[in-house]
């Protein structure tokens, strides 16, 4: 093979892929756009859920601000005899001076993650009222419904596939429609037009100009969200979960075990005392204080002994920039630090998924957070609404009701042969690591082919009549 053979590769991998990646881009964008058009919409409102929640239930979130808070413990004792049924959990004392005391219990009847949680008056103990919610971030009735559209239309596991469908394909109908949009645009304007639509441009080409050129604007913050949708998802999350400890990237934890503290003391990133004692329970309040005298600043989460032999836990719950997600473990008969674990001290993979969840919950960064992801939501909608025009616009002129076909079949044929192995030993391997994707390639696959089928059927019987 020669030198001028060799250059001539990618120029004839660019040229023979165009067409199946058209052909690609066309049926995800058709069949995958309504999933995606209900995540956005979902996830547009799911942003603003905690301006909602202080609105809808300002009652039980906010007091107005006193003088001198009561013991933690009193607060707690006024929440128990409001839910008497139930077994206290975990404990958030107010951020602000002017919010509630969270009193989270468990209750047998409850769902999993699901709780039942007082609001108590910091000043008075009057319990404000009881609410259900949901999750690691005390998620009200209205956010849990909200997420629950979001992550599953409220049809359970079976719902989940709908938003696990969405985010495996987002990357690829963005990855493809990028590379369609740059190509097209060096061939004809040059770079420079890569991210402004054509306003000279009318009919087809003008939503093409859109559509491509709003997507390129938004495309990063697009991968962003399918990547860390996916660590939520049923399946492929558990395959980025097993990834995730065969790396030791997991979120690290403190033991509750006090016996465990004592014979371990300490370790390498970690920080505390080796020595236990026996006695009464010392209390919430000063475990409280101590924890805020060994630097737990900020809101926390207090989560008391539930059986004899385990320790208080009191955790770090800031999810906004900077991350406060320090913890430690208290000895429940004298108040002293057993051991501390340090955000700084979590592995990388852990960070990072930290900040992904946060960031794409719309926490991380606050306010700003918020209006880039509510404006990323809108143009997602603008791009599927253009694509679906586009292919209207598709549509046989002579047929009233038609639509837009797909791109002409078999341009595989044309690939090279040393361009297609590794494409489809890549797609092999995404659809392992994906299997809602994988699946639903496979359905494409079958689909395309029998519709192949079909339409070569008339011909040959003409052709036998004849």
């Amino acid at each position: 093979m020669t030198t001028d053979d060799l250059a001539e590769r990618p120029t004839q991998a660019r040229a023979s892929l165009r067409p199946l990646l058209l052909r690609l881009h066309f049926y995800a964008g058709v069949l995958v756009g309504p999933f995606l058009l209900v995540a956005a919409l979902s996830g547009l409102f799911y942003v603003f859920t905690p301006q909602l929640e202080r609105v809808v239930y300002d009652h039980e979130l906010q007091v107005p601000a006193g003088e001198v808070t009561l013991p933690l413990q009193r607060q707690i004792d006024a929440a128990a005899r409001a839910v008497p049924d139930a077994t206290v959990v975990r404990v958030r004392p107010g951020g602000e001076p002017t919010s509630t005391t969270q009193v989270i219990f468990s209750r047998p009847d409850l769902e999993p993650s699901h709780w039942l949680t007082a609001y108590v008056d910091p000043y008075t103990t009057q319990v404000r009222g009881v609410l259900e919610t949901y999750g690691s971030s005390q998620a009200t009735p209205l956010r849990t419904w909200v997420d629950e559209l979001h992550r599953g239309l409220h049809l359970g596991d079976v719902g989940r596939l709908y938003s696990e469908l969405a985010a495996s394909w987002l990357w690829v109908v963005v990855l493809g429609g990028l590379v369609l949009w740059w190509s097209r645009v060096r061939r004809r304007h040059g770079r420079g037009r890569l991210l402004l639509p054509d306003r000279r441009a009318s009919g087809r080409r003008r939503v093409i100009s859109w559509h491509a050129a709003t997507g390129t604007w938004i495309a990063a913050v697009l991968l962003f969200l399918s990547v860390t949708g996916l660590t939520w998802s049923q399946y492929a999350g558990e395959t980025i979960t097993d990834l995730r400890a065969a790396l030791s990237w997991e979120t690290p934890t403190l033991s509750t075990s006090l016996s465990e503290h004592a014979e371990h003391g300490g370790h390498a990133g970690h920080e505390g005392h080796t020595g236990t004692a026996t006695g009464p329970d010392v209390g919430p309040d000063r475990v409280l204080a101590a924890a805020r005298a060994s630097g737990l600043d900020g809101p926390v989460e207090v989560t008391p002994p539930s059986a004899e032999g385990e320790v208080y836990l009191v955790k770090q719950i800031t999810n906004s920039w900077p991350v406060k997600q320090d913890s430690a473990a208290f000895d429940p008969a004298t108040g002293q630090l057993l051991e501390a674990l340090r955000f700084d001290d979590y592995p990388l993979g852990a960070k990072l998924a930290r900040w992904g969840i946060d960031a794409h919950m719309g926490l991380l960064f606050g306010l700003a957070n918020q209006i880039v992801l509510a404006a990323v939501c809108l143009a997602l909608v603008a791009v599927i609404c253009w694509g679906y025009r586009m292919w209207w616009h598709r549509r046989p002129t002579r047929d009233r009701f038609g639509v837009g076909r797909p791109f002409p079949r078999g341009a595989w044929r044309a690939v090279p042969r040393w361009a297609l192995v590794p494409l489809v030993v890549a797609a092999g391997f995404v659809g392992w690591f994906l299997p809602v994707f994988g699946v639903s390639l496979l359905a494409f696959l079958v689909v395309d082919a029998l519709s192949g089928m079909l339409a070569r059927r008339p011909s040959r019987s003409g052709a036998r009549e004849r």
